[in-house]
């Protein structure tokens, strides 16, 4: 089992940006996928991005691709950065934490450590 702990929401303009931070803690985390999910109210949860445990592998929704970029640093922390934000980006963002993770990478079935989720905003 991982702790993740998210950082780095809060209020933006349209077109702005914010970068979200994961900070993973446990044993072997150097094994884990790590993903990012999102829930607007009143919608279900979707997987925005996510990297393998190497960082060589990334992937993103359609709706954000072009705009956002994950990458992981040496200790594991996973970074999201989100540039030209859409008020439809406004939602909770969770971190997710996966082993043997498979296909797109962007399914929360294959994720089975959650952080608690930090609220973006995108709002004039």
């Amino acid at each position: 089992q991982l702790r993740l702990v998210e950082s780095g929401g809060g209020l933006v303009q349209p077109g702005g940006s914010l970068r979200l931070s994961c900070v993973p803690s446990g044993d072997h985390v150097f094994a884990y996928t790590i993903a990012w999910f999102r829930q607007a109210p009143g919608k279900e949860r979707e997987g925005v991005s996510c990297i393998s445990n190497v960082g060589d592998y990334t992937n993103y929704a359609d709706s954000v691709k072009g705009r956002f970029v994950i990458t992981r640093d040496n200790d594991y922390t996973v970074y999201l950065q989100m540039n030209s934000l859409k008020s439809e980006d406004t939602g909770i963002y969770y971190c997710a934490a996966g082993w043997n993770v498979a296909g797109t990478g962007l399914a929360s079935e294959e994720y089975g450590n959650w952080g608690q989720g930090t609220q973006v905003t995108v709002s004039s």
